[in-house]
C-alpha cells in the first residue's frame, strides 16, 4: 500500500514513521510511505507557504500556490484527503475501507486553515479525527497512517489479533491479563486459567459486551442493540442485563 503525506514538517512525520510497527512494515516493503514538503513548491527566498486571510481575522492561511504546486509536482496516489475539522469522521470502518484500496494521500493543514480553493479543486475529500482543535494536521495524519497501515496484511505479526480488537465488531475489546496470576490480591479470572477454550471464548465475548455497555453504550445502539443470545450470554456470566447503567463487567463463571 502506498501512502503519501504532504506537510510543512516532514521531519516530524518521518521520525514517527521510522519507529515501531509502521517503521518495520516500511522497511519490509509492506507499506510504501512517502513524505513531501509543501515548502518545496514555495518560490520566495523565505519559502513562505502562508499569507493573511482576505477579510481580516487572526492567524495565517496556507496559500494555494505552494499547496497546488507541491501536490501536482508529485502526482500522488488518489484519493487525496485534506485533514480538516469539517471532514468525514475517521473511524475503524473507514480505516478498513481505506486499507482495502491501493493507497491514499494526506494533506496536513496548518495555521488557521487552508485556502478554500484547495478543498474545492485539489483534494478528493476531507477527514477529521474528532471534534477538537490541533495546531496542524500532522498528528491527525499519523493517526490515520497507523490505523490504516496496521490493517494491511502482514503488518501486524498475528493477523488474527486485528479481528479481536476494539471496534472490529462494533464492540470494545474484552479485558486482558498476563502473569502473575495473582497481583496484590487481585486474581486473573479462573476461566482464563482453565484451558477450556470454549469457556474462555464465551467469557471474552460476554466481557466485551459488558464493557461496551458500560463505557460506550452508543456502540451497542449503533449495531441495533443486543440480540437475545447476547442477553443470555451476559446473564450467564453474572451480568444483570442489557442496561447501560450497570457498572461491573461479567465475573468469571
Amino acid at each position: 500500500m502506498r501512502i503519501e503525506v504532504f506537510t510543512i514538517f516532514p521531519g516530524l512525520i518521518e521520525a514517527y514513521l521510522a519507529e515501531s510497527l509502521i517503521g518495520r512494515a516500511r522497511r519490509a516493503g509492506l507499506l510504501d510511505l512517502r513524505v513531501h514538503d509543501l515548502r518545496s513548491a514555495a518560490t520566495d527566498p523565505h519559502r513562505s507557504v502562508d499569507d493573511a486571510p482576505f477579510g481580516g481575522g487572526a492567524g495565517m492561511v496556507l496559500a494555494p500556490e505552494a499547496v497546488f504546486g507541491a501536490v501536482e509536482a508529485v502526482g500522488p496516489v488518489r484519493p487525496v484527503w485534506l485533514l480538516a475539522p469539517g471532514g468525514r469522521l475517521f473511524d475503524q470502518a473507514l480505516a478498513r475501507e481505506m486499507a482495502a484500496g491501493p493507497g491514499f494521500s494526506l494533506l496536513c493543514g496548518r495555521y488557521e486553515g487552508v485556502d478554500q480553493r484547495v478543498a474545492e479543486h485539489l483534494v478528493d475529500g476531507e477527514l477529521s479525527i474528532g471534534d477538537y482543535v490541533l495546531a496542524g494536521g500532522e498528528a491527525a495524519a499519523l493517526v490515520v497512517v497507523e490505523a490504516v497501515g496496521r490493517l494491511v496484511p502482514g503488518v501486524v505479526g498475528n493477523q488474527a489479533s486485528v479481528g479481536e480488537e476494539s471496534f472490529a465488531e462494533g464492540l470494545l475489546e474484552y479485558p486482558q491479563y498476563t502473569r502473575p496470576a495473582s497481583f496484590r490480591g487481585w486474581d486473573v479470572p479462573e476461566v482464563l486459567r482453565s484451558g477450556d477454550h470454549a469457556r474462555v471464548a464465551r467469557w471474552q465475548r460476554a466481557s466485551a459486551l459488558a464493557r461496551t455497555l458500560r463505557l460506550r453504550p452508543d456502540l451497542i445502539e449503533a449495531r441495533g442493540g443486543l440480540t437475545d443470545e447476547e442477553v443470555r450470554l451476559l446473564r450467564e456470566h453474572g451480568y444483570p442485563g442489557p442496561s447501560p447503567g450497570a457498572s461491573e463487567e461479567p465475573s468469571a463463571p
